[in-house]
C-alpha cells in the first residue's frame, strides 16, 4: 500500500491553509518518476513566501536537495542544489569574504525559490535582482527531462524560469555569483523623515547608496502622512570598523534566538496596538540621524533573529500586500495608498518602502520596475478583502504591480502577466485563481 501523504500545508502568512499531497526526494531519478506519474506538479522551498504560490494539488518539497556541489574561492562562485537555505550560503560564504548580491528580507529561502521569485533586496536600484548574478541551472521539464538553462543555452527557458514561480519545472541544481565582503558589518545611517515628501527626498539624495529601505507608520494622516525612518548602508572595510569589531571582522557572536512559543489570540493585534507600536518605532530614534555599524543580520534579517514570529498575527493568518509604483507618479501613488489604508483602520506593524531601479528587460517575469514600492503586512480579517480591492484599483490607476510572491487575494486583472508562462503540468493553487478568474 502506497503511504498517505496528504497534509495540511501553508506558507509563512498561514493563509490560505489547504490539504493537499507533498512529497520530497534526493534523487534525480525519483523525482522524475513523480513529475511523470502526476497530472499537475508545483515545486515548493522552504514555504516562506507569503502567497499561495507554491501551493497545488501535488507539491514537490525541495527540502531534500539540499547539498552544496562547490564552492569556487578564488571567483566566488558557488554551486548547489536548489533546497539549500540563503542562510547555509550565508554561514559557508561570510566567513571566506563573500556576500549574497541579493537578498531579501529573510535568509530562510530557498536558493531554487529565489530564482522563481526573482527576488530583490535593499539595494535593487544599485545591483539589481537575484537573477542578475545567476549563470545557470538545471531544471527538470514535464517530461522528467533534465535540461541545463543559461543565458546561452536554453536561454528561453531560462529567462521564463526567472520569475516564473515555478510553472516551467523543477530547479534541481544553481550556479551562482557572489560579492567581495571585507567584513560582516554595515556602515549604517538612520534618518528620520517627518512626512512623504521628506522621505522621497531622502531616497533620492541616497540613489549612490548601495542599500537603502524605509520603515514607514501607514497610520498617519494630514501633515504627518509618509512618516518614516530611512535606513542606508554600505559593507564596512575593515579600517572603518572600531577595534572592537575589527579583531574578527567577518565573524558575528552569536546571539540568542526567541521565539514566539504559540499563536496570539486574535484582539491581541488591532488598530490601537498597530498605531502604538508605530509610535515607539518612530520615538525610540530621539535624534534626527544616527550612524552606526550593525552585523549583517541586524540589517538584512531583523525579523529572523525570532523563530515563528508569524504566529503574532493569530491562528487566522495575515497577507503582505506588495506593490510597485512607477517613479514618475510615486508620490501621488503612495499617497493615495496610505490614505485608503489610515482610512480603514487596517494597520500594518511592518510597512517597508523601498527605491527599485531599471530592471534587466529580459527578465520579463521580474516583479521589480523602476519606481517605488511598498510592502505592507496586514492580519486577516472580514474587512481585508475590501480594502485590497481598493487598492488594486489604486495600483492598477497608476500603472503598477503588484508581487507575485506575497499575492494571495488581489485580482487577476493586475497579474494577467503571468499567463504568459505555458505549462500543461506545472501549476500552482495562485496559477488556478487567476487563470479561473480570468476565463
Amino acid at each position: 500500500m502506497k503511504p498517505n501523504f496528504i497534509q495540511k500545508i501553508t506558507n509563512w502568512g498561514n493563509f490560505p491553509i489547504v490539504e493537499k499531497e507533498m512529497r520530497s526526494e534526493d534523487s534525480f531519478k525519483r523525482i522524475k518518476e513523480f513529475v511523470l506519474s502526476h497530472n499537475e506538479v508545483i515545486a515548493r522551498g522552504n514555504g516562506r513566501c507569503y502567497g499561495d504560490a507554491s501551493l497545488g494539488e501535488t507539491v514537490f518539497s525541495t527540502k531534500k536537495l539540499n547539498k552544496f556541489i562547490s564552492f569556487d574561492r578564488l571567483n566566488g562562485i558557488i554551486e548547489c542544489e536548489s533546497g539549500v537555505l540563503l542562510s547555509d550560503v550565508l554561514e559557508i560564504s561570510v566567513p571566506q569574504g563573500y556576500f549574497l548580491y541579493v537578498t531579501p528580507g529573510t535568509k530562510f529561502i530557498t536558493v531554487g525559490g529565489a530564482i522563481a521569485s526573482d527576488v530583490h533586496g535593499k539595494n535593487h536600484h544599485a545591483e539589481g535582482c537575484f537573477s542578475e548574478y545567476v549563470t545557470e541551472f538545471k531544471l527538470m521539464t514535464e517530461n522528467g527531462e533534465i535540461i541545463t538553462c543559461s543565458r546561452e543555452e536554453n536561454a528561453d527557458r531560462f529567462w521564463a524560469t526567472i520569475g516564473g514561480m515555478g510553472l516551467t519545472g523543477i530547479i534541481l541544481t544553481v550556479k551562482f555569483k557572489l560579492k567581495n565582503i571585507e567584513s560582516a558589518y554595515i556602515r549604517q545611517e538612520s534618518i528620520k523623515a517627518e512626512n512623504l515628501d521628506e522621505i522621497f527626498r531622502l531616497f533620492e539624495e541616497s540613489e549612490n547608496w548601495t542599500y537603502t529601505v524605509a520603515w514607514i507608520d501607514c497610520l498617519q494622516k494630514g501633515k504627518n502622512l509618509g512618516r518614516s525612518i530611512l535606513m542606508r548602508g554600505e559593507h564596512a572595510f575593515q579600517h572603518e570598523l572600531p577595534q572592537n569589531l575589527a579583531r574578527q571582522p567577518l565573524r558575528l557572536k552569536k546571539k540568542l534566538q526567541p521565539t514566539v512559543p504559540f499563536y496570539f489570540p486574535g484582539f491581541v493585534l488591532n488598530a490601537l496596538t498597530v498605531k502604538i507600536f508605530n509610535l515607539l518605532y518612530y520615538k525610540k530614534q530621539t535624534r534626527k540621524e544616527v550612524k552606526s555599524f550593525i552585523d549583517y543580520e541586524t540589517f538584512f534579517y531583523p525579523l529572523d533573529v525570532i523563530t515563528d514570529w508569524n504566529k503574532i498575527y493569530g491562528k487566522s493568518g495575515f497577507i503582505q500586500y506588495q506593490m510597485v509604483i512607477p517613479k514618475e507618479t510615486g508620490r501621488e501613488g503612495m499617497k493615495q495608498i496610505l490614505e485608503t489604508i489610515a482610512a480603514s483602520g487596517n494597520g500594518s506593524f511592518l510597512a517597508v518602502l523601498k527605491l527599485f531601479g531599471k530592471n534587466n528587460p529580459e527578465a520579463y517575469n521580474s516583479f521589480p520596475f523602476e519606481g517605488y514600492t511598498l510592502a505592507l503586512d496586514f492580519k486577516v480579517n472580514s474587512k481585508l478583502k475590501k480594502l485590497v480591492e481598493k487598492l488594486d484599483d489604486i495600483v492598477q490607476q497608476f500603472g503598477g504591480r503588484i508581487y507575485l510572491t506575497k499575492d494571495s487575494m488581489s485580482r487577476s486583472s493586475l497579474t494577467n502577466y503571468l499567463k504568459n508562462i505555458q505549462s500543461s503540468k506545472f501549476v500552482s493553487l495562485q496559477h488556478k485563481r487567476i487563470i479561473n478568474n480570468n476565463s
